[in-house]
């Protein structure tokens, strides 16, 4: 290649990755002209290709409108409540509909909606229903944001200006205190409603996930129900009425061929062993492991992984979250199956008794109790007071008598609950375990667990350095309960136990012309003792496979390579500024002659001999000068514990030189509770003390540089 063409190529690429925001504006609006000129132009052709033709089943707009219109579900069928919930994890929308099941006690009947699915403009028409309710359950997620199915919802109550008169209303919102936005979309939403005149029925109730939600949730109820009594003139029926939501279909060995059986697919029937584009939540791409690694040594265990993502077409950005379906124990699910009789290999389904919910089943069905149990509900999450409830009515008169105390809604039961579940840690395991004489049917208990939800961890490569893999950094969790039972993450666990192999895997099949040392293209293999394992054979290397997609974030490098970056990560918080280091290498070999800021980390852990994470990584960039300085404490080295809040108070002038005089950009990862806390109290009184400002007007400083995405934070609690 001339060499004037590769140095233009190289300088296009660097003012690429250089532009700003109104860049890329001006960039996408001519780009946006010239479609339109062109899809124009092409309008005026006469032409066509005959093989283009397809055909399809057209729906009339009217019905299509009918179907997402929750007014008319409600007028055709007699239903004056509608609970709408903004649910990222299944809690609000188990909220949701434990509410709507207990319509029945005060003779209403509910519509459990998902806003994402619902025309939210009809809110106006709910008035037009005589003693109409609108009940909200709305999680606030990540940066008090709105979840994935309430932000069109969300979107457009912030931007409405309709007239609610008329239209009840009563809000609860879920979130957690360690994050700075608590409950912001709840306590948004509720003002929202009010302000555009909607009557609000009860006050706003405030869930805390990092304490006791299901507490909040059942004293906001309680009191949520009386002022509904008392705003429609209602009357509460002697005792709660227990209603299934489902109804139960089992089917008889062979009467399903094996290909009409779920066996763990998110969404789609047999989308793992037939994967196809494109890969998202609904749709997860089977990635292989090719590498998983121990990092810690000594007791405990740290994982480092790497999923093989080459014919996936799967994007990534440093910074960026990779979604991972897990599976549930084997042994705890085999457990489950002993505690309650039931053959696990029987395969079922669960359909909806309301006609009108758009969720037909639970979960995907048909599948085995097995597969249920596996991979589609919850069964290590501590059981709320509604299930305990569910399973009285299958306890003798002592053992109902107990779970029945623990489902009141009166501070005895809520602190015998704490206590009994809380804070000794029971999953549902541990009370079938301790109370044997609940025989709850297999079906009913599914029904009532929650989902067995993605976990997410924060990607350590970047995709400059690696486009065709994703590197996770995962600490391996495992711990005694105070039963004295041993509990172990059921995302970890499983992958720990994902290693790659040469031989001693036996899978059903290779392909019949695959050569010794077999590459190219993935060949998928089910590995015929496992309910969930599949593989990748790969370079003579057997690859487990896990379900995987990607998640955007706002966890970001600077686009220009100039500004100074600090980043704090202590533990696996150093995860994305593995990534952050690599990319900034990555732009300092390929740029060599631009100017390239400084790079800062504060990091920590408990014993340089034990989990260092990656120390010679680290020792490697600062030798090449990528890492332009690293603090590092070892918290237990000494008779005194020092953590990187102790660092970031010694280096108060050096960070506000880097943040305050030269618009540099700070990040924080790790965990929510208190390091963060602490970091954000640090920054606050350097901003006060270096920058000459009064408390208020560093508040708004740094207020300013989150808005500007200079102070970014990927926590955990």
């Amino acid at each position: 290649m001339d060499v004037g063409m590769k140095m233009a190529e190289d300088n296009l690429e660097y003012q690429l990755l250089n532009l700003g925001v109104f860049d890329y504006a001006l960039i996408l609006s001519l780009l946006g002209i010239g479609a339109f000129y062109l899809h124009r132009k092409n309008q005026n052709k006469n032409e066509f290709d005959e093989a283009t033709i397809r055909s399809f089943n057209m729906v009339p707009v009217q019905d299509r409108q009918q179907e997402a219109s929750f007014i008319t579900k409600m007028k055709t069928h007699d239903r004056s409540v509608v609970v709408f919930y903004g649910s990222q994890t299944g809690t609000a929308e188990e909220f949701a509909s434990r509410l709507a099941k207990e319509t029945v006690r005060f003779g209403l009947k509910a519509l459990v909606a998902d806003p994402e699915e619902c025309d939210l403009a009809e809110l106006v028409q709910l008035k037009d229903i005589p003693n109409s309710l609108a009940i909200f359950c709305l999680a606030t997620y990540g940066e008090g944001d709105a979840t994935d199915n309430c932000t069109e919802f969300y979107d457009w109550l912030t931007n409405t200006d309709v007239n609610l008169d008329g239209v009840n209303y009563a809000v609860f919102g879920l979130g957690n205190k360690t994050y700075e936005h608590y409950n912001r979309v709840g306590v948004t939403v509720d003002k929202l409603l009010e302000k555009l005149g909607a009557t609000r029925v009860h006050d706003l109730g405030l869930g805390d996930d990092d304490g006791n939600i299901e507490e909040d949730f059942i004293t906001w109820k309680d009191l949520f129900w009386s002022s509904v009594c008392a705003k429609f003139n209602l009357m509460a029926s002697g005792s709660d009425i227990s209603l299934r939501q489902y109804e139960l279909k089992t089917y008889e060995n062979g009467e399903l061929d094996d290909d009409q059986i779920y066996k763990g697919e998110i969404l789609r029937l047999n989308g793992y062993m037939n994967q196809k584009l494109p890969f998202d939540p609904k749709n997860p791409f089977l990635a292989p492991i090719v590498v998983n690694r121990e990092l810690y040594k000594g007791e405990r265990s740290c994982m480092h992984i790497e999923l093989d993502i080459e014919h996936s077409k799967l994007k990534y950005e440093t910074g960026d979250h990779v979604g991972v379906y897990p599976t549930n124990s084997e042994d705890l699910v085999n457990r489950i199956g002993e505690l309650l009789n039931t053959n696990l290999d029987t395969v079922f389904t669960l359909n909806n008794l309301d006609e009108d919910s758009s969720k037909k089943h639970p979960f995907p069905c048909p599948c085995s109790y097995r597969t249920a149990l596996r991979h589609y509900v919850d069964i290590t999450s501590l059981p709320r007071t509604h299930i305990l409830k569910e399973l009285a009515e299958f306890a003798n008169d002592e053992e109902k008598e107990f779970l029945l105390s623990m489902a009141k809604p009166t501070d005895e039961s809520k602190q015998l609950y704490s206590n009994w579940i809380v804070k000794s840690l029971r999953s549902i395991v541990h009370v079938l375990e301790d109370l044997p004489s609940v025989k709850i049917p297999l079906d009913h208990l599914i029904e009532l667990l929650p989902r067995l939800n993605s976990r997410y961890y924060s990607i350590s490569s970047s995709n400059k350095m690696h486009p065709k893999s994703i590197h996770i950094t995962a600490v391996y969790i495992e711990y005694n309960t105070p039963t004295n039972r041993l509990v172990k993450g059921v995302a970890t666990s499983w992958m720990k136990a994902k290693q790659v192999t040469d031989t001693n895997v036996q899978v059903d099949a290779l392909p019949e012309d695959a050569p010794e040392n077999y590459s190219g293209a993935r060949y998928t293999v089910r590995n015929g003792n496992s309910h969930d394992s599949f593989y990748s054979v790969l370079n003579s290397k057997i690859c487990p496979q896990i379900p995987i997609f990607v998640r955007k974030s706002q966890f970001k490098v600077p686009v220009k390579t100039s500004t100074p970056i600090v980043m704090v990560g202590p533990g696996t918080g150093v995860a994305p500024f593995r990534g952050f280091l690599q990319e900034r290498k990555y732009l300092r070999d390929r740029f060599p002659e631009k100017e390239h800021g400084k790079n800062i980390l504060y990091y920590g852990c408990r014993k340089r001999s034990e989990d260092y994470l990656y120390e010679n990584e680290l020792k490697q960039y600062q030798e090449e000068g990528v890492l332009t300085k690293l603090y590092v404490t070892f918290s237990r080295d000494q008779a005194e514990k020092v953590y990187v809040t102790h660092l970031l108070k010694e280096n108060k002038d050096e960070i506000w030189d880097l943040i305050g005089k030269n618009n540099g950009c700070f990040y924080v990862c790790g965990d929510a509770r208190t390091m963060a806390k602490d970091v954000r109290e640090i920054m606050l009184s350097i901003v006060i003390e270096k920058g000459n400002k009064t408390h208020n007007d560093a508040e708004q400083y740094l207020k300013t540089m989150e808005l500007q995405r200079r102070y970014s934070s990927d926590v955990w609690s």
